[in-house]
C-alpha cells in the first residue's frame, strides 16, 4: 500500500479534526519491498513569454523596441529624441531599402545640427541596469546618406544626463554595416539609459540597435541573463517545456508561434506582438516578441541546464478562448512539416537542409530532443481531426519521438472527458492535463492518479498552480502544491512529466499570478512554491517505497536513491499543529544514525516572498541524530520536511 491518509475520505466529507490524536503518529516504510521505478524526467519546468518572461527578462537584451518593428501608433515606444546645445535632429520610422525582408522598418535620423548632442535615447524595459566596472556590449546596424561624414558615439547616461560611459563606431558608409563597440560603466545604475549621437550632418538610418552585459549566462553572445538561469539550473529540472502555453496558439493564426522564425541571425527574425498584450493593462501600450530568445537559444538552454527539450507546436488551431480560427483540414500538411522539419532542425545530420542550419548557428551536434507536444490547451471534436494526422505523419518518420496531445483547458469536465478515450484509441503518449485550483483542490486530489489506467498513455501534468484568493504566492499555495506532488511520485509509473506554471514574472509587468520566480531588473527571488519545486527534484529517488501512514492529516511519499541507498521521505504538515511521528523503515539492511532533514515552514499560511525579503520562506537544512529502523521524529506546522536516511544498498 502506497503512501496513504488513512482516514482522509472520513476527514474530507465530515471535516473532523484528528488533532491530539492518540497513539502518535506513525509511518512503516517498507524499504526492502520496492515498488515501480520513478520517471526520471518527473519534474520539470515550463516556459511561456508570459509577465515580461522573455524580452526584459531572462533574455538579455537591454534595448526595447531595438528593431523597431513595433506597430505603428509604438513605432517609437522606448525611444526618444535627443538635442543638445544647439543640435537638431528629425526622427521618422521608414521602410526604403531595410536591412531584409524580416525586418522592414528602421530608425532615419536626419541631423540638422550636431551642437553638442543630436541623436536618440532608448529607456530599455523601464531603464536599463548597468554596474560599476562591467563591459557593456554596443551593436547597431548603421548606413548614412545625405552627405553624412564621420560615425556614431553611444553611451550610457544616468536618468539626469550624467554620462557613465562611451564608445565610438564608425564610419558609416551607404550600405548596412554591423558596428560594435564597449561601454563600461564608471557607476552602478538602475535606471540608465542607452544614447547614440551622430558625429556628423546628414542622414543616418540605425536598425538592430542593441546592448547587452557583458556577463550573461556563460558570457554568450545573444546571451541570457545569468542570475534568472541560475534559478533554473540550481532547480536541475529534468525537462523544459517552451515556448507556451497560448503563446503556441496565438490570439488568431496569424499571431501564433512559427519556431522558424526564431532561427538564424538575430537580425532576420521576424518580430511578433505577444497573445498576452491585452490580457491587463501593463506599462507598456503593446507586448512584443522580438524572438532573439528562440528554439535554438532554448534547445542550448536545455542542454545548459541538463533537461530535456519539450517543445510544443501550433496544431493549425488559433486560441480556442480567443478568435478560435481553425486551418482546414486539407491545408494541414504545412503545420505537420514544420513539425518534421523541428525534429530534424533538433537532431538531424548537419548534411540535411535543418541540421547545417543547426550546424551553422554553432551547434552540429544534435540536441537529442525526445519530446513534442501538438497544441497547447485545445479541445473538441477540432483538435481530434487534427492531432491524429500529427500523430501518424510524425511516427512514420521517427517513431522515437514520444508526443504530447492536449487534453483542454481543465483537469475535469465535458473536454476533459471528451478527449481521454480518443487519445486512449490513438494512442497517445502522453497526456497534457493542466491544474489551476484553490489549494483546497490540490489537497483533495492527492489520489487522483491512484485509480488511473495503467494502459493507457502516460500523463504529463503540463501546467498547474494553487490560486488562493488574491492569487498570491503563499506558504499556503505552495504546501498544497507539495502535498499533490507527494501524489505524483506515488504514481510516478503513470505520471511521467510535470511542470509548476508560469515559471518567470517580472514585477509590475504581470499577466499572470501566481508565478514560480518573480525578478526586476536587478534582483530575482524564489516564491515558496520555487522551493517546494526545487526540493522535490533535487530530493528525487528512482525507485517509490511502499509506506502506511497512520491517522493523520499528513501527505507524503517514500522513495529509494538506488545509487546512493538514501531513503527519502517527503512529508507535508499543512496544519497549525506540529506532528509527531514514529518512523519505522521495515526491511532496512541497517540505518546510519544521523539523517538529513531539510525543512521548508513559516509562522503563517500567508507568509510569502518578497524583494524586500526574498528569503522569508526559504528551506533550512540540519542533521538529525538518533535515528535509526525505529525513530521519532516531529513534524513542524505548516511544513514541508525533506528526510533523508541512508539505510544501505539493499
Amino acid at each position: 500500500m502506497f503512501f496513504r491518509v488513512v482516514l482522509l475520505a472520513l476527514v474530507a466529507l465530515t471535516g473532523m479534526s484528528v488533532q491530539g490524536a492518540e497513539p502518535p503518529v506513525s509511518l512503516t516504510v517498507q524499504v526492502d519491498k520496492p515498488a515501480h521505478k520513478i520517471s526520471p524526467y518527473l519534474y520539470g519546468i515550463f516556459f511561456e513569454d508570459i509577465n515580461y518572461a522573455a524580452d526584459g527578462g531572462v533574455y538579455a537584451e537591454l534595448v526595447q523596441n531595438r528593431s523597431f518593428e513595433f506597430k505603428a501608433a509604438d513605432a517609437l515606444f522606448a525611444w526618444s529624441k535627443v538635442e543638445r546645445g544647439g543640435g537638431a535632429v528629425n526622427l521618422s520610422v521608414e521602410t526604403d531599402r531595410p536591412l531584409n525582408e524580416s525586418n522592414p522598418h528602421f530608425l532615419r535620423l536626419q541631423v540638422q545640427s550636431v551642437g553638442k548632442g543630436a541623436g536618440v535615447a532608448n529607456s530599455g524595459f523601464g531603464g536599463i541596469a548597468v554596474k560599476r566596472c562591467e563591459k557593456n556590449l554596443f551593436s547597431v546596424q548603421a548606413r548614412a546618406d545625405g552627405g553624412f561624414r564621420g560615425g556614431l558615439t553611444a553611451q550610457l547616461e544616468s536618468a539626469d544626463g550624467k554620462l557613465l560611459g562611451s564608445c565610438r563606431v564608425g564610419p558609416l558608409s551607404s550600405d548596412w554595416k554591423k558596428f560594435t563597440g564597449t561601454i563600461v560603466s564608471s557607476v552602478t545604475d538602475t535606471n540608465a539609459r542607452l544614447v547614440v549621437l551622430a558625429t556628423g550632418t546628414g542622414t543616418v538610418d540605425l536598425d538592430m540597435v542593441s546592448l547587452f552585459a557583458e556577463n550573461t549566462w556563460k558570457k554568450r553572445p545573444n546571451g541570457l541573463r545569468a542570475d534568472l538561469v541560475q534559478m533554473l539550473a540550481d532547480m536541475k529540472p529534468s525537462f523544459m517545456r517552451f515556448p507556451g502555453g497560448c503563446i503556441v496558439e496565438g490570439k488568431d493564426l496569424d499571431n501564433r508561434y512559427r519556431w522558424k522564425d526564431t532561427i538564424g541571425d538575430v537580425a532576420g527574425r521576424k518580430m511578433n506582438w505577444n497573445r498576452w498584450q491585452d490580457a491587463v493593462a501593463i506599462k507598456a501600450p503593446q507586448y512584443y516578441q522580438s524572438y532573439g530568445l528562440g528554439f535554438y537559444e532554448f534547445f542550448q538552454l536545455c542542454e545548459d541546464i541538463g533537461a530535456e527539450p519539450l517543445p510544443v507546436l501550433n496544431c493549425g488551431m488559433s486560441c480556442q478562448y480567443q478568435d478560435k480560427q481553425v486551418v482546414p483540414i486539407d491545408q494541414l500538411d504545412p503545420f505537420i512539416q514544420d513539425a518534421l522539419d523541428l525534429i530534424e532542425f533538433a537532431n538531424g545530420p548537419v548534411t540535411g537542409p535543418w541540421g547545417a542550419k543547426r550546424a551553422a548557428m554553432g551547434h552540429p551536434a544534435p540536441f537529442r530532443l525526445k519530446f513534442l507536444g501538438i497544441g497547447n490547451e485545445q479541445w473538441g471534436e477540432t483538435y481530434f481531426e487534427r492531432y491524429p494526422r500529427f500523430h501518424a505523419a510524425i511516427k512514420a518518420k521517427h517513431p522515437e519521438i514520444q508526443l504530447v496531445s492536449a487534453a483542454g483547458p481543465s483537469p475535469d469536465g465535458q473536454w476533459f472527458d471528451y478527449a481521454w478515450p480518443r487519445l486512449k484509441q490513438i494512442p497517445a503518449d502522453l497526456v497534457d492535463e493542466h491544474y489551476y485550483k484553490p489549494p483546497q483542490w490540490f489537497l483533495d486530489n492527492t489520489h487522483r492518479y491512484d485509480n488511473y489506467d495503467r494502459n493507457g498513455p502516460k500523463v504529463f501534468a503540463g501546467e498547474y498552480a494553487a490560486q488562493n484568493r488574491n492569487r498570491r504566492n503563499t506558504l499556503e499555495a505552495a504546501l498544497a502544491e507539495a502535498a499533490f506532488m507527494t501524489g505524483l511520485e506515488r504514481n510516478s509509473d503513470i505520471v511521467s512529466l510535470a511542470s509548476y506554471a508560469p515559471l518567470f514574472a517580472k514585477i509590475g509587468s504581470t499577466q499572470w499570478h501566481p508565478d514560480l520566480i518573480w525578478f526586476d531588473n536587478t534582483r530575482v527571488y524564489g516564491s515558496p512554491s520555487y522551493y517546494v519545486q526545487k526540493l522535490f527534484s533535487l530530493n528525487r529517488g528512482d525507485v517509490v517505497l511502499p509506506a502506511q501512514l497512520s491517522v493523520t492529516n499528513l501527505f507524503g511519499a517514500a522513495s529509494r536513491d538506488t545509487r546512493t541507498g538514501d531513503v527519502i521521505l517527503k512529508v507535508v504538515n499543512p496544519s497549525a499543529e506540529a506532528a509527531e511521528m514514529s518512523v519505522e523503515l521495515e526491511g532496512a539492511a541497517g540505518v546510519s544514525p544521523t539523517a538529513q532533514a531539510t525543512v521548508l515552514a513559516s509562522v503563517r499560511l500567508s507568509d510569502e516572498n518578497s524583494l524586500g525579503e526574498p528569503a522569508k520562506v526559504a528551506p533550512v537544512t540540519a542533521t538529525v541524530r538518533g535515528v535509526g529502523r525505529e525513530f521519532r521524529q516531529t513534524f513542524k506546522p505548516y511544513s514541508l520536511t525533506i528526510l533523508r536516511l541512508n539505510a544501505g544498498r539493499q
